[in-house]
């Protein structure tokens, strides 16, 4: 059994190196997807890696719930894992609704961020757009 500054380190790098991994992958994705989409990819991700669950009955101490639903499935069976499985629904449900909303409201109409950078034009508005091919009549 792990004391509690032990469990306690493990919980800190555990859920630090899944922050990161969401950073990464939120600015991955962004570069190549909508915003919508990365919201949805990055909540989900973050719902299944950062809900917690109790390994066993009569254990004061969390563990991810992907791990101990994984790990219950397989050595005993779906009612064992019921118990992991039903925050991680419930968690996954709330992230493709918070994504949703997200993607609906905040994030509308918003491409990937390489398609912003390769058309400036678009973001700026028509006053910046300037026809080199045809010389100007003032000329």
């Amino acid at each position: 059994m792990l004391s509690e500054s032990s469990y306690l380190t493990a919980i800190y790098a555990y859920v630090g190196a899944a922050c990161t991994m969401l950073l990464y992958l939120v600015w991955w994705l962004g570069r190549h997807w909508r915003a919508g989409w990365v919201a949805l990819v990055v909540l989900l991700g973050g719902a299944l890696l950062l809900t917690p669950a109790y390994p066993k009955e009569g254990v004061d101490t969390f563990a991810p719930a992907l791990i101990v639903a994984g790990f219950q499935l397989l050595t005993d069976g779906y009612e064992a894992a019921e118990h992991a499985l039903r925050p991680l629904g419930f968690m996954s449900a709330l992230a493709v609704a918070l994504a949703l909303l997200l993607g609906l409201t905040v994030l509308r109409g918003r491409g990937p961020r390489s398609a912003r950078l390769e058309n400036p034009a678009q973001s700026t508005g028509p006053s910046s757009a300037v026809n080199i091919d045809k010389p100007s009549p003032n000329l």
